[in-house]
């Protein structure tokens, strides 16, 4: 990597390699188009600057938010929602729409689901939930006994008693929950992309692998980037190491066909210097961390893009037949 050059053109530099050399392939559930590569990966210093993406409007809130609910195992669309955080909110919808007929529930649009999801505690409760999402997975895993295994809570610990291990690993790549591997009623729909972490200290800093083995590169990624470095710092707090780099892993990274012209636009710009950000003394464990508890400072970046989020890849029942 070109050290004097800023640490965004790594990925702009993807975002470019998609447009040339990707093949052109279709969701194979709504027929939609994406141009796809595989196998990249892309490198961040943290102990310079925090990479919060600049050529476009990253939204941060929705970063915090997000990352908070991961961190404190909930599975729940409501806590999102209730904070006008609404990234999670296709999901259950879609899962919503294609039970209609089943419950002999009303069609509700998008935005009459979110009012429901707000106003209505029991509604959340029934169709808010998305069983085994990442905070589940992150902090109680399920076993085959009935019990459950707080993965990153071993993590710190590993890291803190521990830190030249080399399985110092997390994953939600859970096969008796996927596809037709899973036994019929129980298998995601939504299955998750970012599969695996691995935590490694080199001279008393922690580096973060994330290996993602589906890449919305446009919409998702941004995201992705600036959750898992929040993350790092988090980690990295709590046992006391140094922040070293957080290395994305991509397998299939894409751009979705209707994502095309925004791409361009954001490949036209040139990036801004990367903020910085604090995260309060107080943070001294998994369960003291709040959203409220990190400031982001001198963050400047070009306006935001919008693009129509894709709800694709997901698992039908039918599809065992």
């Amino acid at each position: 990597m070109n050290h004097n050059r800023h640490p965004e053109y790594q990925y702009l530099d993807l975002l470019q390699d998609i447009l040339d050399n990707g093949c052109e392939k279709k969701d194979h559930n709504t027929g939609i188009s994406l141009y796809s590569v595989f196998g990249r990966q892309i490198r961040f210093d943290m102990s310079k600057w925090f990479p919060l993406l600049t050529t476009k409007k990253t939204f941060w809130k929705g970063i915090l938010e997000e990352l908070y609910w991961f961190l404190s195992g909930q599975t729940n669309i409501k806590y999102l929602v209730d904070r006008k955080v609404h990234i999670w909110d296709d999901y259950p919808h879609q899962i919503y729409m294609d039970s209609v007929k089943e419950w002999k529930e009303p069609e509700l649009t998008i935005e009459e689901f979110r009012e429901k999801i707000k106003t209505d505690d029991d509604f959340a409760q029934k169709w808010g939930d998305l069983p085994m999402i990442y905070g589940q997975q992150w902090r109680s895993w399920p076993t085959s006994d009935g019990d459950t295994i707080d993965q990153l809570a071993w993590v710190v610990k590993s890291l803190k008693e521990k830190p030249h291990r080399k399985s110092i690993c997390l994953s939600v790549w859970n096969p008796e929950y996927l596809y037709d591997m899973g036994k019929p009623g129980k298998s995601l729909r939504f299955p998750l992309c970012h599969v695996f972490m691995q935590f490694a200290v080199h001279d008393g800093k922690l580096n973060l692998q994330l290996y993602q083995r589906s890449a919305d590169m446009f919409l998702g990624v941004p995201f992705n980037i600036g959750s898992y470095s929040l993350l790092l710092l988090i980690v990295a707090q709590i046992t006391g190491l140094e922040p070293g780099e957080f290395v994305h892993t991509f397998w299939d990274a894409h751009i979705y066909g209707d994502h095309i012209e925004q791409v361009k636009e954001q490949l036209s710009r040139e990036p801004f210097p990367f903020p910085t950000l604090k995260i309060d003394d107080s943070v001294v464990d998994l369960d003291s961390f709040s959203p409220d508890k990190v400031t982001l400072e001198n963050y400047e970046s070009h306006g935001i893009l919008r693009a129509k989020m894709t709800v694709a890849g997901w698992f039908n029942e039918k599809d065992r037949k």
